[in-house]
C-alpha cells in the first residue's frame, strides 16, 4: 500500500484516532444535537469535507465551493493523484482575491475518511465514492454529528438502506441523496400531473435504463504506486487491481466499477436509482414501496423485471425515453430535457427534440397553466437547485427533497429489482417492515459479507 506524504496527511491525535475507529462500529456515537445556525453563528459558513473526489465529486465540490455559505476544509481519496488534484483545486480557488472565507485555516487531504470524520470542526461531508462504501461512510458521519450529502444509490444493499434511514433520525442529522432529478422542473411537473389525476388512474410505469450488475471477473493488472488498493476495496471481497475499477489519476469519465455486483449494481442501481426514484415520486410511494419483485419472463434476460405495488400498478424495466406513466386517460413521458404529456388521446405538451420547434420550458409552463393551475390539489416539494436545497435544510433542520427516506426507499426498489434478476425468483415484500414475506427471498440477500474490519 502506498503511504501518503506528510504534506497531505496531518498527524491525528490519540483522541481523534480512537473516535475515528469507533465510527466504523455499530454503536451510535452520542453527539450534541445542534443545528447549523447555532453551531456556525459566528461565521455563518458550513465547513465541508469531500470524500471520493473523482469525476462526480469533483463537479459537486466545484459547485459547493462557490456557495457563499460554504467553506471547503478537507478532501479525501485513496488515489494520490486525485487527492492532490482536489486539494490544489480548493487552494487555487481560495487563492483568488476576495474568495478566502473568514477564519479559513486551509484545506487538508486524507487517505482514510475516518480521520476526516473525526474532526470536530467539519459540519458536513459530501460522499461520492463507489457504491459499496456509501453506507459505511454515511453512518460514520451521521454518528459523528455531521450532516451528509451522499450520491445515489444511497446504499449497496437493503440492510444498509434500513440502517441509514434509522441513523439519520437517531443522530438528529440532515441527509440529502444525490437524486437530483427531483430538483428538475420536468420531473416535478410530470409527477404532479400524474398525482393530480390528469392521466386518469395509473395502470403501469415503464423505466428505461441499462443492465443489472454482473459478478466481477476482471483480470489482474499491474498497478503504479499511489493507490491504496486495500482501502479502495474496503468491505468488498479482496480481488486483484484492474484499471476498469479504479482508473488511475484524474479522468473525465465515470468508471465501470458500477457494472459489478461487488461494488455497484449495474445500471439498475445507477440510472435506475434516478428513474425508479421518479416512479416512486409519481406514484406517491415515498413512504412505502412495492410489495413484489418479479423476474423477466425469459430466463437470463436483462430487461423485463417488474415491481408490483399493492394497488396493482406495475413498474417495469423496459423501454421508453426515461420514465413513462400510463393511465386510463393519458400518458406522461419524461427524462432529462424531454417531456411529453397526452390527455385523452391528445398531446397537450411535447418537447422531445428540437424538431418540435418549441422549448422545454414553454411546454412545461403550458402543462402547468392548463392542468395544474397556481395551486394544484397535490403540490410536490419544489427545489430548483439540489445543492442549495441541502444547504437550506442544514440551516433550517428540515427534511430535504431527497432525504434519507426517499433515497433509502428508492435504493430498496433498485435492490429488489436486481434480486429478481440475480435469483430468477418472484419476491414478496413488505415495505412497512422491509422484510421478505410469504416464504420468498432469503434474509442473506438483504446484506453482504463484509470484509474485516468493516461492517454495517
Amino acid at each position: 500500500m502506498n503511504e501518503p506524504s506528510t504534506d497531505f496527511r496531518p498527524a491525528i491525535s490519540r483522541r481523534r484516532f480512537i473516535r475515528a475507529a469507533a465510527l466504523t462500529g455499530s454503536a451510535p456515537l452520542i453527539v450534541p444535537q445542534l443545528g447549523f445556525t447555532q453551531e456556525k453563528a459566528a461565521s455563518k459558513r458550513l465547513t465541508m469535507g469531500f470524500i471520493g473526489v473523482g469525476k462526480q465529486n469533483g463537479g459537486l465540490m466545484r459547485n459547493f465551493i462557490r456557495q457563499p455559505d460554504v467553506s471547503v476544509v478537507a478532501v479525501c481519496d485513496v488515489d494520490t493523484t486525485r487527492r492532490e488534484h482536489a486539494l490544489k483545486t480548493v487552494r487555487d480557488y481560495y487563492a483568488e482575491d476576495g474568495k478566502v472565507p473568514e477564519g479559513w485555516a486551509g484545506c487538508e487531504a486524507y487517505v482514510d475518511f475516518r480521520e476526516m470524520i473525526a474532526r470536530d470542526d467539519i459540519d458536513a461531508v459530501c460522499i461520492a465514492t463507489p457504491d459499496h462504501w456509501h453506507a459505511i461512510i454515511t453512518l460514520a458521519a451521521l454518528r459523528s454529528g455531521k450532516d451528509v450529502y451522499c450520491e445515489k444509490p444511497l446504499t449497496h444493499n437493503i440492510h444498509e438502506a434500513i440502517e441509514v434511514m434509522n441513523a439519520v433520525d437517531e443522530n438528529g442529522r440532515v441527509l440529502q441523496t444525490g437524486s437530483m432529478q427531483r430538483s428538475m422542473k420536468e420531473f416535478r411537473v410530470a409527477c404532479e400531473l400524474v398525482l393530480n389525476g390528469h392521466i386518469g388512474k395509473v395502470e403501469r410505469v415503464e423505466c428505461n435504463f441499462g443492465d443489472p450488475g454482473i459478478p466481477c471477473d476482471l483480470p489482474e493488472e499491474e498497478m503504479e504506486a499511489g493507490l491504496d488498493w486495500n482501502m479502495w476495496v474496503g468491505p468488498a471481497p479482496m480481488r486483484p487491481y484492474n484499471s476498469i475499477l479504479s482508473p488511475r489519476g484524474v479522468h473525465d469519465h465515470f468508471p465501470s466499477w458500477r457494472d459489478y455486483r461487488e461494488f455497484g449494481g449495474g445500471m439498475v442501481t445507477d440510472w435506475g436509482a434516478h428513474h425508479l426514484d421518479i416512479a416512486q415520486w409519481g406514484l406517491g410511494m415515498d413512504a412505502s414501496g412495492p410489495v413484489e419483485s418479479r423476474p423477466p419472463a425469459e430466463k437470463g434476460a436483462k430487461r423485463g423485471a417488474t415491481l408490483v405495488y399493492a394497488n396493482g400498478v406495475t413498474v417495469t424495466h423496459g423501454g421508453g425515453i426515461g420514465v413513462h406513466f400510463f393511465g386510463t386517460e393519458g400518458e406522461v413521458e419524461v427524462t432529462r430535457g424531454r417531456f411529453h404529456f397526452v390527455h385523452k388521446g391528445e398531446t397537450k405538451a411535447r418537447f422531445l427534440s428540437r424538431e418540435d420547434r418549441v422549448s422545454l420550458d414553454s411546454q412545461l409552463q403550458k402543462a402547468e397553466k392548463d392542468f395544474l393551475g397556481e395551486a394544484p390539489k397535490i403540490q410536490l416539494y419544489r427545489s430548483d437547485n439540489h445543492l442549495r436545497d441541502f444547504l437550506t435544510c442544514v440551516e433550517t433542520r428540515k427534511k430535504p427533497i431527497t432525504h434519507e427516506g426517499v433515497g433509502g426507499r428508492s435504493a430498496i426498489c433498485c435492490h429488489l429489482m436486481n434480486l429478481a434478476y440475480y435469483h430468477g425468483q418472484t419476491i414478496k415484500w413488505d415495505p412497512a417492515t422491509n422484510t421478505f414475506t410469504e416464504g420468498t427471498g432469503d434474509p442473506k440477500w438483504l446484506t453482504r459479507d463484509y470484509r474485516d474490519p468493516w461492517k454495517v
